[in-house]
């Protein structure tokens, strides 16, 4: 039986809209979305955080971009702009501790951000 949230979604133990999956990872829409499309991308592996990915996983890494970029592409903000964030660590905003990519767009968003 999966243990955080994101292990049970994963393991379809709760259900989530997802956008997209590969072997390696797994994206769908946040149930709080900041953002008029607000997606959530996170390797199928558990990893607390993205500062406790063991050196040397590039791979799984380039996997989680590309997956961000093509949830983008299949939710129409390819185009028009959106913003990648990871938040690393609780003064950060992490409220997850599995590595996850956030995927924000649909509106023009400020910089900095709050």
């Amino acid at each position: 039986m999966a243990h955080g949230i994101f292990e049970k979604i994963i393991a379809r133990e709760i259900p989530a809209e997802i956008v997209l999956e590969t072997p390696q990872v797994l994206a769908f829409k946040d149930i709080s979305p900041q953002a008029p499309v607000h997606i959530l991308v996170i390797p199928k592996t558990p990893h607390p955080r993205l500062a406790q990915v063991p050196e040397g996983e590039t791979l799984l890494l380039g996997a989680l971009l590309e997956a961000a970029r093509e949830a983008a592409r299949l939710t129409g903000i390819e185009s028009t702009g959106y913003r990648i964030v990871i938040n690393n660590g609780p003064d950060a905003g992490e409220a997850v501790p599995h590595l996850h990519l956030h995927v924000l767009g649909g509106r023009k968003l400020g910089w900095p951000p709050g």
